[in-house]
């Protein structure tokens, strides 16, 4: 069956998701592995991804469109991410969420071990709200490798996310949802700063957490920066360069 040409992506959204890429690595949150994708807002039912490729090189050129079927439909011969089927059902099931990083990062990793989960434990965190969702593979798959390799696994990570910011994978990572490329770079990096700072506070006695008003009111107020950070940390990766063709 043949696949259906690709929407024309928009150039500053390709480059945008680029940039993602370059400063997820930049601040830590990706290193060889991880991947940042952006839903395409003229095709809803699109989205954009890089080939398989480590995220710190990743540029425009590097840019591929998705179904939510995670088929690419302009890849050629270039390798696609296995677990873009991460990106395809959260999509699917989460119509408000327009972008999407799956990480490694490795202050989190403890706290899907422990099932522990990660609440906002400062104001730039807020966004944790009542705390993270939990995907345990093993109550899904049985013994796997832990990679969302398929429809079915992306649809359970999905279901176990749901209406969350943030899902623990134990033994793997965490994915993060935003509404913009910005606001899920924000939280990306701001789960794995405060899995550090949790980890700090769990050694010294009982933290005090946001309450869910708190988080919510200091999540709304973090909204409205995403320019000022978004602006350091294109800076320090060099922002700009070539659109995709």
């Amino acid at each position: 069956m043949s696949i259906a040409a690709p929407p024309a992506a928009d150039n500053a959204l390709v480059e945008k998701v680029a940039l993602a890429n370059r400063i997820l690595y930049d601040q830590g949150v990706v290193d060889g592995f991880g991947h940042v994708s952006a839903r395409d807002p003229a095709s809803h039912a699109h989205f954009l991804l890089a080939r398989n490729m480590a995220p710190g090189l990743v540029t425009a050129h590097d840019i591929l469109t998705f179904d939510l079927d995670g088929r690419a439909l302009d890849a050629g011969d270039r390798r696609v991410y296995l677990e873009r089927f991460i990106h395809a059902e959260i999509y699917r099931a989460r119509p408000e969420v327009h972008a999407i990083v799956h990480s490694h990062s490795p202050s989190v990793i403890p706290f899907a071990a422990t099932r522990t989960p990660l609440r906002p434990l400062y104001h730039m965190s807020g966004f944790l709200g009542a705390g993270t969702a939990l995907f345990e593979i093993r109550d899904v798959a049985g013994n796997t490798d832990l990679l969302i390799r398929d429809q079915a696994l992306g649809r359970a990570l999905a279901a176990a996310l749901g209406p969350h910011s943030v899902v623990l994978m134990r033994g793997h990572g965490s994915t993060v949802v935003g509404a913009s490329i910005e606001q899920v770079v924000y939280r990306a990096i701001y789960a794995e700063i405060n899995a550090r700072l949790q980890s700090q506070a769990l050694a010294l006695g009982e933290p005090t957490y946001l309450n869910e008003d708190e988080a919510a009111l200091a999540a709304a107020t973090n909204d409205t920066q995403l320019a000022r950070v978004w602006e350091l940390w294109t800076r320090r990766v060099g922002g700009g360069g070539q659109c995709r063709s």
